[in-house]
């Protein structure tokens, strides 16, 4: 078995217990209120951090959305390593599923719209982490609006491709349970931009869960080409890097026509 197979795995395993140590930081700093809390007020006396006491005045600044956990120090600085952490690996897992696929000999246009996706929802959680929704509110919400779409695309091209390419029993298995983690990330990630723009304090802290709902089914899709990439060696690389130069030597044919 290929050592590969530890790259889909390694994402969700530093990610998930690192976004709730972010999170129970965050907490514990008093700069989110509890994901049990659902009552929120318009205003406070005094902010959040420097309340005492079990009850806490909420307002929707408080909301623990992942972002808004991350979104000050001490948190930021390991929400900005983690997200970094994560888009390097995210780019890395999309580069090696576009060479599987090419081994394959299942390389299409979707297989290309994969590999942009992957690396749209790197760059998006890049810009999301080094630019917290506090400080740099525009850039934060522009690389969310590149990382959450990008992620939902990614699921959805991964899907198709997992059943083009499926050639056993078992790979039939992993397409349908990559079916059902994207309609649930779809689902998630509807709802919860539905419920954010509402005037509701209920509804938008029911969005703040399901962004955190969102964030799990799609690393725990991450994690599924785990089972797939044990078959990677030097010939899966090896075909990416023979496609590209066959690309690259068709451009010349092309120029000297």
């Amino acid at each position: 078995m290929s050592l590969w197979v530890l790259v889909p795995i390694s994402l969700p395993i530093f990610t998930l217990p690192g976004i709730w140590i972010i999170y129970a930081m965050a907490l514990h700093n008093q700069h989110v209120c509890p994901v049990n809390n659902w009552v929120y007020n318009s205003t406070c006396e005094k902010s959040l951090d420097l309340q005492r006491g079990s009850d806490l005045c909420c307002t929707l600044d408080n909301i623990p959305l992942i972002s808004k956990c991350g979104g000050v120090p001490p948190e930021s600085c390991w929400f900005s390593l983690l997200c970094s952490a994560a888009s390097f690996i995210v780019i890395v897992i999309g580069l090696l599923r576009y060479a599987q696929l090419i081994h394959k000999h299942t390389n299409s246009v979707l297989n290309i719209e994969g590999l942009f996706a992957g690396w749209l929802c790197a760059a998006g959680l890049m810009i999301v982490g080094n630019f917290q929704v506090d400080h740099a509110k525009v850039l934060h919400y522009v690389g969310a609006g590149l990382a959450f779409p990008a992620s939902l695309l990614f699921v959805c091209v991964q899907t198709l491709l997992s059943y083009r390419a499926s050639e056993t029993h078992r790979d039939v298995q992993i397409a349908h349970l990559r079916l059902i983690l994207t309609a649930m990330a779809f689902t998630t990630l509807t709802l919860s931009g539905v419920f954010f723009i509402q005037e509701s304090f209920v509804l938008q802290h029911a969005a703040a869960i399901l962004e955190w709902i969102f964030a799990i089914i799609v690393l725990v899709f991450y994690s599924s080409f785990s089972l797939e990439f044990g078959s990677i060696s030097s010939e899966t690389l090896a075909a990416m890097m023979t496609k590209q130069d066959g690309a690259t030597e068709e451009g010349r044919k092309l120029e000297k026509v």
